[in-house]
Formats: structure tokens, sequence, C-alpha cells
């Protein structure tokens, strides 16, 4: 399996490939489409270059590892350039002449991952460096990379047992500090085990100090036993990402850093988690948070932690939203399937009928409930099964607060946070301060809890913070905050913006359709879009009309770049890549379901003509869906929930005329202002 990896052929030695990264990934990725291990270089390319954009690739001794995980790739692969002409890869020690591409398939398994991290970690090592530039055929460069990814690995037991016999003949001696690591990355293929390595072997050359790491990479994550972490003096986090399980360092002093300074100043990372050790009133871990610090230096900490807040708080508005989804979505489908089974006659009475009928006392057409009589048009087991996927529904909904709320504090201090988080968006329904009350609790929660979680105490307390102390002072904390001080204004905010939306008509509707409509296709899933579902979603617990309706817009303008695009790329097939028309053969569906992202694709590859087109379609379709009164109950579902959607008709002469601009407009900008993505996709049609 080994040996597949990488063959001649993959292999390029002293050639120019370019001035640019951009360039050598794209020629490094048409090797992995020649040799039949990837179906699109322009979407390999793409993928890579988006790691890329992320976080160069660059690392000391002039090399570059470029790396990402593709639905084009079929097989794991890697490809390989000693440069002739060095090109700028952001690395420490300047332009980069050995790039290696690690195309990986976008469910690689684990052995295939944890082969390609076997080659990240032999690049930390002068000798292997100085062995492939001095290579002089492709077969030897390739022997010498197989030689790496062959060596057998320390068994799990034996790390095991060094790691013990190291404790334990360090146990007495007072000069050596005990440090444990943490490395992460985004994608957990090639960084992550970089810069574990690199740590571990300048920590073995040293003797000051014990070190032991865990890489949360791709491959199997081995975590650090307990009694290792208990031991330590300090933590080293040299992560793009979260922490798993961070709660176990909690109480030790913490240096935190992007995961490329553990591969360019492992040194002096060590020697700061020394330092911290040896200081008290050092930074310690909280149990809090899954962000991280990006790299600055000492005299930029300060200026970018304060940079950072409003960054940090907008992520964590935006991760709340990702979790509230899944509220709205399965509450709003058991509405809307509660009306198509039931009637929509059975919502005034919903809670009778679920709570006081069962199987064997079905309800009949009239029913009698705390002295009001309800009449329905079903009856039986129709009208019984809707009133459960109803009362259902209306149970998730009413965690659509709460959960935003809690989700939007856990961003910010970790799981201390989702208590007081929770409870703080239960306030804000009580007292009727609905989706705002939750956006402000969430943030408030989040900062309180962080704030406890700074206090220097006792070790032995310590242990208590995350799970009793924190939650319950910052829940008490926002409780009476929004009891005696927030509650009311925010009440009063919330039924302004109600009233406001429901005096909304005519061209005023219109208007607030186009932005909404422009919103939900300006970055497809992102922060614009999901700032426009949330305003919409947040609406629907009161269930007035002009909730209803622009619930309405929003989701049937997010249904149009998806499908616009897919039936762009069946009519002007030669403006668009293989890629893009593999895409557009499902994002027709993906479209008539709502999942806007659909198009992430098409915007990624060709953002300047395929965005503007997508919100042109999406203001008209917002427009139209405004002005002809169109409103939904269901807040997903798309096409599939058209029975709870009035006036059908309406509904779907505003998507369709949406789809119809889109589609004409991106035609029109690709074919009159072609990329150089579409000019090479059409001269290799025209050649094949």
């Amino acid at each position: 399996m080994n040996a597949d990896l990488i063959t001649p052929e993959l292999v390029v030695l002293d050639q120019s490939l370019g001035d640019t990264p951009a360039d050598v990934i794209t020629a490094l990725a048409a090797l992995v489409t020649r040799a039949g291990r990837s179906t699109s270089t322009e979407q390999l390319a793409q993928d890579a270059q988006a790691r890329e954009n992320k976080s160069p690739t660059g690392v000391p001794g002039g090399v570059a590892i470029p790396h990402c995980r593709s639905r084009a790739v079929t097989q794991a692969t890697l490809a390989c350039a000693r440069l002739s002409h060095k090109v700028d890869f952001s690395g420490p020690d300047g332009p980069a002449n050995l790039v290696f591409l690690i195309a990986a398939p976008e469910g690689a398994g684990k052995d295939h991952l944890r082969i390609l991290s076997s080659l990240a970690r032999a690049l930390v090592r002068k000798d292997f460096l100085a062995t492939l530039n001095q290579a002089p055929t492709s077969e030897e460069f390739v022997q010498s990379i197989k030689e790496v990814l062959n060596r057998p690995k320390k068994t799990a037991d034996a790390t095991k047992a060094s790691s013990a016999q190291a404790s334990e003949l360090n146990t007495k001696n007072e000069a050596i500090t005990r440090i444990v690591a943490v490395t992460a990355c985004p994608t957990g293929i090639a960084h992550t085990y970089m810069a574990a390595d690199s740590l571990t072997q300048t920590a073995q050359g040293r003797n000051d100090v014990e070190l032991h790491v865990e890489t949360q990479g791709s491959s199997a994550v081995t975590p650090l036993e307990p009694a290792v972490i208990s031991a330590a003096d300090a933590v080293i986090f040299a992560t793009d990402v979260g922490v798993k399980d961070r709660a176990r360092f909690a109480g030790k002093p913490v240096i935190s850093s992007g995961v490329k300074r553990a591969i360019n100043e492992p040194d002096r990372m060590i020697d700061e988690a020394i330092h911290a050790a040896r200081t008290p009133g050092a930074p310690i871990v909280q149990a809090q948070g899954d962000g991280h610090q990006s790299e600055t230096s000492d005299t930029e900490s300060a200026v970018a932690e304060k940079q950072s807040w409003g960054r940090r708080i907008q992520q964590a508005v935006m991760t709340g939203v990702s979790y509230m989804i899944p509220f709205v979505a399965a509450g709003g489908l058991l509405l809307a399937l509660g009306f198509l089974v039931g009637g929509s006659d059975m919502a005034n009475a919903w809670k009778a009928l679920a709570t006081g009928f069962s199987p064997t006392n079905l309800p009949s057409h009239t029913i009698v409930s705390d002295g009001e009589t309800f009449t329905f048009e079903r009856s039986g087991w129709l009208l019984y099964l809707g009133a459960l996927l109803f009362a259902s529904g209306q149970m998730a909904m009413q965690f659509i607060v709460p959960a935003l709320s809690g989700y939007i504090a856990y961003a910010l201090a970790g799981r201390p946070g989702i208590a007081p988080g929770f409870v703080g968006g239960a306030l804000s329904v009580l007292l009727g301060a609905g989706f705002i009350g939750g956006l402000v609790t969430g943030i408030i929660a989040g900062l309180i809890a962080m704030w406890i979680g700074s206090w220097k105490v006792p070790r032995v307390i310590s242990s208590l913070m995350p799970v009793v102390i924190i939650p319950l002072l910052s829940s008490l904390s926002v409780g009476l905050l929004m009891f005696l001080l927030l509650g009311r204004p925010l009440s009063m905010a919330m039924d302004g913006m109600q009233n406001w939306l429901t005096s909304m008509s005519g061209s005023s509707a219109a208007i607030l359709g186009i932005i909404l409509g422009m919103m939900m296709c300006f970055d497809l899933g992102g922060p614009v879009n999901k700032a426009a579902y949330l305003f919409a979603t947040a609406g629907l617990s009161t269930g007035d009309e002009a909730s209803l309706k622009i619930m309405a817009a929003v989701m049937t303008a997010g249904m149009v770049p998806p499908i616009a695009l897919s039936i762009a790329t069946f009519v002007r097939k030669s403006l668009f890549t293989p890629a893009e028309q593999e895409n557009g053969k499902s994002a027709w569906l993906l479209g008539l379901s709502f999942v806007s992202e659909g198009a992430i694709p098409f915007a990624a590859a060709d953002p300047l003509r395929v965005i503007p087109a997508m919100m042109t379609g999406g203001a008209v379709t917002g427009a139209l869906s405004m002005m002809l009164g169109v409103g939904t109950q269901s807040p997903h579902g798309g096409i599939f929930v058209i029975l709870v959607i009035q006036p059908q008709w309406a509904f779907l002469v505003a998507l369709a005329a949406g789809i119809l601009v889109s589609t004409l407009t991106v035609i029109a900008l690709k074919q009159f202002w072609p990329s150089k993505a579409n000019r090479l996709g059409a001269s290799n049609h025209e050649t094949a």
C-alpha cells in the first residue's frame, strides 16, 4: 500500500513550475490527474489552494507541504517537485525548493493518513532533506521516501514503556520541567505531526525538559495518559483548531500558539513553557473555549487580543446559529408534517389532542377541552398522529432561543458556559425578549463564565470550577441581570421589531425581500447567509403573518443558487469546468431541498461571476415573495414542504423568476467575461 502512494511519474526534479504557490500546486495537481489518481486537476488544485490560503504551508528547510482532502482524489497520493526556481510558500527561512503535494481522498482511511503523516514527520530531519536534495533521479528520490514510509514505528506499548521509564528516571530530578503538548491543524495531515516531531526532537536534545506530545490529527489519536498530565508542570497548545478535551489540562500553566510556531520555534516555545511553569501568576489552562490564539509576536499580542474580540464574538454567534439550526429544521419539518397529516385546523388544540387521547381512544371531529369546543376537518388516526407530530415540533421549536444562547456561551467559554447560556435563553423566552435576548444572554453568559474561569484558585478547587462553580455563579449572574436590568428593555426591543415587521407592506416589504434575498445568496451558508436565516427563524415562534412571509422569502431565495447553477451547467456546458459540470448534476436537488451550500463549489471557483449573478436572482425572488404575500410555517424543506406554503402559486412564481434571472446572468457573465479556468475548460472540451 505504501508503494502506491508515490511513483517516479509523480516526481518532477530540477524544473521550474512557475512563480507562485498556485502555479506549483496546479502543476502538481496535474501530475496526480495524469497518473489517474484524480478526476479533476482544477478541483484538486482548488482544494489545496483553499487550504494554503488558510495558512501557508512553508516549513523550515526550504520545504513546502501543500495538502488537502478532496473529492477529486481517488487514491491517497504524494506528488513531489524539486524546483530549479524557488517559490515563496511563506516559510520561515525563505522560498522553498522542495514541494510535496499530499492529496488524500475526502473519506481517506486512517492507514493512508498515518502513512502521509510519517512523511510529514520525516521532513523535520535535516539528513532526510539532504538525501532528497541530492537524489540524482526520480527513482532514487522515490526510494528515499519509501524507506521513510516503510520504516517500522514504535508500538503503543513500547511508547508508553519508554515514557514511563523517562518519568521514573526524572522523578527526583528537580531541574527537569515536565511539559505536555497538543498539536493540531485544520486538515490534520501534515503540520500536526511536524509540530509534534519538531517539539519532541528539540526536547530530546536538551537535559532540562521532559516532553510528551498528543497529536490530534486525522489518524488515530492516542490521548496522553492522565498520570502524565497530572505530573506535568506546563502545557503547550500548538493548534489552529480547538483542543479536544481541553478540561484535562485545567489549572496548568499554558503557552498557546498556532501550529506552525511549534515547527519554526520549538526551542523558544519550550523555554516559554519552562518560564511559565516557574512563574507565579502565569496564564493557566481554563476548562473553556475551543478557540485558539493566532501567531503573534510578544509586542503585537496585546493589540491582537483587543482586535480579536469582535471577531471572536462574531464566531461565537455563528457557532450558536449552527447549533440552533438542527432544532429549527427538525421542529419546523415536524410542524409541517403535523399540518400535512392532521390538517391546519388542529393547530389550535394540538396540546389537548396529543395529551388527552391515545391509540385506543382516538379523537372524533369534535372535542371539548377546558370548556371550549373544537371542530376539525379530520378525525381518528390522522388527527391524532398529526397532533403528535405537531406537538413534537412545538417542543423542538421551544429550544431555539435557549440553544442559540447556550451554544454562543459554549463557543466563548467551553462546557462551563452551556448551563448559564441555556438559562439565559430560557429567561429570554419567559420575559418576551426572544432571539434578541438569546443573543445578548449568550454573549454575557460566555464572558462571565470565561472571567470566572480565569480566577486563580487553589488546585484542589480547580477541578470543581468547570462543573460546579462556574455554571452556578454565571447562571446566577445572568438570571439577576435579566430580571433586574436587561429583561424589559430587550422585550421592548423585540416587540418593536415585531411591530415594524407587521407594519411592512407594499414597496417597503419588497425592499426587505431584496435585502434578505441578497444576503441569502451572498456567501451561501456563511455568516451573512446565517444572519438572514436567524432573522427569519427567530420570528417563527411568534406566529404572526409578517414573520411567516419573511421566512418564506428567505427559504425561497436560498433555493435559487444551486438550482440556477445546475440548469446553467446543462444549458451551456462549455462555460463550466468538468468539476463544475459534475457538481451541476446534483446541485438542483440540493436547491429544491433548500441547501444553499450546493452552490459553494461554483462560487469558490469563480466568485466574481457567480456571486453577483446569484444575488441578483435572490433579490428578485425575495422581492416577489414578499410582494405576493408568500408565507410558510416551516423553516426548512424547500419544495418538499410546499403543502404548508401559501399561496403555492406565488411561491413557485417567485422561485422560477429568481432562477431564470440567476441562470441568464451567470451564463452572460461567463460568456462575455470568461475567467482563466473557463477558457481552459473550454479549450480542453474542444480538444477532447
